[in-house]
C-alpha cells in the first residue's frame, strides 16, 4: 500500500490540464451513454480560498523574517563563512511583530506608536533583505569552485533559488509596508500581496453575510439537470460575470451538440435587455433576472411560470457548491502553488461528478 504523503506527492503531480482533460472525457462519457442531458443549465460562481492566515503588514513582515532567517541558518551548517556571523534578531522582529498586532487600530494614539514601531521592524527586515544578496553570492562562488559535496550543493542551489524567491516577495512586502503604514498611501489591491507563500492570491470583496472579504480566487461552475458539473474555470483575476455565459454555452454545445432549452443564472450575469433578448433567440427560456428598475413587459417576464422555475432550478446549484465545500474540501486549498491551486478544482469536480454518477446509477 501506499502511504499517505507518497499518494498526495502523485495526486499533485497531475497537471491541471490532464485533470481538464479528465472530465471533459467523463463529461463526454456520461453524455454518449445518456446518463445526462444538456436541456437544462445553470451557471455560478464561488470563491476557492486559499491557505493563508489574515494578511497584515506586520504579519507579513514577520514572515519575510523568519523565513529568509530560517534559510539563513540552514546555510549555516554547510558553509559558516558563506553567511558570516551576523546575528539574526528573529525574536526582537517577532517581538515587534506582536506589539503591533495588539495595538493596532484601537486608538489614535496606539496607532501612532504602532507606527513607530513599524519603523522599527521595516529597518530589520530592509537589513536582512540588504545582507542576502552577498549571501547569495558567496554560495554561487562556492558552487562554482565545487567545495561542497554532492548532497550539500544541492542544499545549495535549492536553497539559492527559495531565498531570491522569498527576497524579491519580500522587497514588494516592505514596499507596500512603507507606503500603507509610514507614508499613508493607499496601495492598489491589484499591487498588493497577500502572501509570500501564496503570492497568487487575489482580495475578493464579495460582501457575504459574516464573510465579506475573502482570500483565493474565483471558481465558475456549469451544470445540467442531473447535477453534474460539466464544466469548471478558475480565474486568477476575477472576472465579469456577465462576460461567462458565451464560453459557458459554447463549452455546452462542445458536450452536447445544441444549446440548452433553458438557461438560469443570478443577477451577476445580467449584461443588459439587448443580450437576454439575443440569448432568447436561441433559447426557449432565459432566466436571469435584471438589475434595477423595470418596465410592465420586464416584469411580466420575471412573473412567468418558465422564469420562476428557471429561479428554482438555479437555486439548486448552491447546494452542489456546498456539497463541494462542506463535504469535498473545496472551501480551501490546502495544496501550494498556482498549478496544484487549480489541480485541486479539477480533482474535486471529478469526485463530485463520480459520485453523482454512482448515485443515478443506484
Amino acid at each position: 500500500m501506499l502511504d499517505y504523503s507518497t499518494f498526495c506527492n502523485l495526486k499533485n503531480a497531475i497537471q491541471p490540464k490532464t485533470w481538464k482533460s479528465i472530465n471533459e472525457l467523463l463529461t463526454r462519457s456520461a453524455v454518449e451513454d445518456g446518463k445526462i442531458n444538456g436541456d437544462r443549465l445553470r451557471l455560478d460562481t464561488t470563491a476557492f480560498e486559499t491557505n493563508i492566515h489574515y494578511p497584515t503588514d506586520s504579519g507579513l513582515l514577520y514572515d519575510v523574517y523568519r523565513v529568509i532567517s530560517r534559510m539563513i541558518r540552514t546555510v549555516r551548517e554547510i558553509d559558516p563563512e558563506a553567511a558570516s556571523d551576523k546575528r539574526l534578531k528573529t525574536k526582537t522582529v517577532k517581538r515587534l511583530h506582536t506589539k503591533i498586532a495588539r495595538i493596532s487600530g484601537k486608538k489614535k494614539k496606539d496607532n501612532e506608536k504602532a507606527k513607530d514601531l513599524y519603523i522599527q521592524l521595516i529597518a530589520h527586515i530592509g537589513r536582512l533583505l540588504a545582507w542576502v544578496p552577498s549571501v547569495i553570492v558567496r554560495l554561487s562562488d562556492g558552487l562554482d569552485a565545487d567545495i561542497y559535496e554532492m548532497f550539500d550543493a544541492l542544499i545549495v542551489e535549492s536553497t539559492i533559488e527559495q531565498i531570491n524567491h522569498y527576497r524579491l516577495l519580500g522587497l514588494r512586502v516592505v514596499d507596500q509596508a512603507q507606503r500603507r503604514v509610514i507614508e499613508g498611501k493607499k496601495v492598489p489591491n491589484d499591487e498588493k500581496i497577500f502572501s509570500i507563500f501564496e503570492p497568487h492570491t487575489e482580495l475578493l470583496i464579495r460582501g457575504k453575510a459574516g464573510k465579506p472579504i475573502e482570500f483565493g480566487h474565483m471558481i465558475s461552475l456549469q451544470q445540467v439537470e442531473e447535477k453534474f458539473i460539466t464544466d469548471y474555470e478558475v480565474f486568477m483575476k476575477r472576472p465579469v460575470e456577465s462576460a461567462l455565459i458565451d464560453p459557458a454555452l459554447k463549452s455546452h454545445r462542445n458536450f452536447f451538440g445544441k444549446n440548452p432549452k433553458e438557461l438560469s443564472t443570478d443577477k451577476g450575469y445580467y449584461e443588459g435587455m439587448l443580450k437576454i433578448m439575443e440569448l432568447e433567440e436561441e433559447i426557449e427560456v432565459v432566466s436571469i433576472g435584471k438589475k434595477g428598475k423595470r418596465s410592465e413587459e420586464e416584469t411580466a417576464r420575471e412573473t412567468s411560470h418558465g422564469f420562476k422555475l428557471g429561479q428554482r432550478f438555479r437555486a439548486g446549484i448552491e447546494g452542489s457548491i456546498s456539497f463541494l465545500k462542506r463535504i469535498l474540501g473545496m472551501w480551501r486549498c490546502m495544496n501550494k502553488g498556482w498549478e496544484h491551486y487549480v489541480s485541486t478544482v479539477g480533482a474535486t469536480v471529478f469526485a463530485h461528478n463520480l459520485l453523482i454518477l454512482a448515485n443515478n446509477s443506484g
